[in-house]
């Protein structure tokens, strides 16, 4: 069962919390991206795996917002 399978299970309440969630993360780590950029004594690798957990960060914040925005046919 992958990280997207398992938003499909829960309510719409329980994922408007975890859209917070994942926004804040999303957020800091974006901020500690930054840091260690700016520091220049980073670890490519770690700046790396920090944007890959970005982006799927990402993916499930946009799961969750489609999933809780109603489709509206015009």
């Amino acid at each position: 069962m992958t990280g997207l399978d398992k938003l499909e299970m829960k309510t719409d309440e329980v994922l408007r919390v975890e859209l917070q969630v994942f926004k804040q993360e999303h957020r800091d780590l974006d901020e500690a991206i930054e840091a260690l950029i700016e520091r220049g004594t980073s670890d490519v690798l770690t700046i790396k795996r920090l944007k890959k957990k970005k982006l799927l960060l990402k993916d499930k914040i946009a799961y969750i917002e489609d999933r809780l925005t109603p489709d509206i046919i015009a």
